[in-house]
């Protein structure tokens, strides 16, 4: 964005305009004791060319090492259009649009948004967009608790597929509105739901499943979804949109198809950032649609006929009673969404298939080599998607940290959250990665776990 610095003379003008002599008598509430005073450690102030060769420096520290980790923010390619168009000064600096008349641009957008992510799900709505995936099951597990009228639980049952971090930040929002979370049985084979231990008696308001699951497996979705609404539960699918392009939509899954999908937002063009910013998505079907968190954008025309667009639903408290309200979100990741909208209609759902089948493709790949490696071999039995869990006969700490070394960063140690698991190591390769990528992998592997 545009940066126009103050001069002193400007300064100086508009301290002479409030009737101010120095910046530092805006601050004279403060009481002296609090002050940290002069900054010491702060060095001298850079110029642009100074600044600039600075952070060139720093970031090569960094170097560019090739990532084989997923466990839920995934490196995909990013079309140089996606931001090109993402950071112009309309798309850029455009907020919540409070005022439709003076937003149909910001509108349109979120609208075409809503479009694709519902054609992506198979569901009838979606919301303009959420924080991200871990708080959109928050959302969700609360909105299954307003909606489902015929079932007052507020027990919430998880897949053993679901991630265990969205799992604590679920907890930490909604667990003190007394909805609780646990966990189905988990069948040690396939890492999957365990049917055979189900408890048929077991009251829920809501059953979350993740599709692919956090280890990267294939969940029964059509039976889980069933039995979760013969047990008058909602089904809450936790999808990652790449994969809808070639796996069976939550719309679809069982006879009635799910009641709610969300997920994470980030594969669909926002880069890898130390954790965010990313966004969650939501959608639902057409009967819960009131109870659905945030905002909703609607299509109409008006008397002359002319198309415009209008926040149709919003369930914020800002907009109606508070005792009514479903939602305090206060914005939706309008950046994010954008350039999610834009990567979207740029790959097409053909596109957005290449690059799943490519994804799915290069783990197969990456697994199999990995797999010939003495000391390392598959959890699980059964399709996954484009991550796979790995069980080594080294310590996964040690490996990764020796990969490191070699600038791979070598997958998500899973001891923490799966400790049943042992020396359990998570690895993905999307679209990005080469053969050659792939064969340095395998290569450094052999050498670290030989050593």
């Amino acid at each position: 964005m545009p940066f126009i610095p103050h001069t002193e003379k400007d300064t100086e003008e508009m301290l002479a305009a409030i009737g101010v002599e120095h910046i530092d008598d805006l601050f004279d509430e403060i009481p002296k004791e609090l002050l940290a005073g002069k900054l010491e450690r702060v060095p001298e102030a850079l110029n642009e060319m100074q600044v600039s060769r600075l952070m060139r420096e720093r970031a090569s520290l960094d170097g560019t090492p090739m990532c084989f980790i997923g466990a839920g923010a995934y490196e995909h390619h990013i079309p140089t259009a996606v931001w090109d168009i993402a950071t112009r000064g309309e798309y850029y600096s455009a907020y919540t649009p409070y005022q439709a008349e003076a937003s149909q641009g910001t509108l349109q957008t979120i609208y075409e948004y809503q479009t694709l992510i519902t054609e992506l799900t198979g569901l009838d709505a979606s919301n303009a967009s959420l924080y991200d995936g871990a708080s959109a099951l928050a959302e969700a597990a609360l909105m299954a608790v307003r909606a489902n009228r015929t079932n007052k639980s507020r027990r919430v049952l998880l897949a053993p597929g679901v991630s265990h971090v969205a799992q604590k930040v679920a907890e930490a929002i909604a667990g003190n509105q007394g909805i609780t979370f646990e966990r189905l049985p988990v069948n040690a084979a396939t890492g999957t739901v365990d049917f055979d231990a189900l408890d048929d008696t077991a009251e829920a308001v809501a059953v979350a499943i993740q599709q692919p699951t956090f280890v990267g497996t294939l969940e029964d979705v059509d039976r889980l979804t069933d039995w979760a609404h013969a047990r008058k539960a909602y089904a809450v699918g936790v999808v990652n949109p790449t994969s809808l392009a070639i796996l069976k939509a939550p719309g679809q899954w069982g006879e009635a198809g799910a009641d709610i999908a969300c997920g994470e937002g980030q594969p669909l063009g926002s880069p890898l950032s130390s954790g965010g910013p990313y966004l969650g998505f939501m959608t639902c079907k057409q009967k819960h649609v009131r109870q659905m968190p945030g905002r909703i954008v609607g299509r109409t025309t008006d008397l002359e006929g002319n198309v415009g667009y209008a926040l149709t639903l919003q369930a914020r408290e800002q907009h109606i009673r508070r005792s009514k309200a479903t939602s305090n979100i206060c914005t939706n990741q309008g950046l994010l969404m954008t350039a999610a909208t834009i990567y979207m209609s740029l790959l097409g759902f053909d596109g957005l298939g290449r690059v799943a089948r490519a994804s799915h493709a290069n783990t197969a790949a990456l697994v199999e080599g990995l797999t010939g490696i003495d000391g390392i071999e598959r959890i699980y039995d059964g399709p996954f998607f484009h991550e796979a869990a790995l069980r080594l006969k080294k310590s996964v700490a040690e490996v990764l940290e020796a990969l490191a070394e070699r600038d791979i960063l070598g997958g998500y140690d899973l001891s923490s959250d799966y400790p049943e698991l042992g020396n359990a190591l998570l690895v993905c390769a999307t679209e990005t990665k080469t053969t050659e990528d792939i064969a340095a992998y395998v290569s450094a592997m052999a050498e670290v776990m030989a050593a």
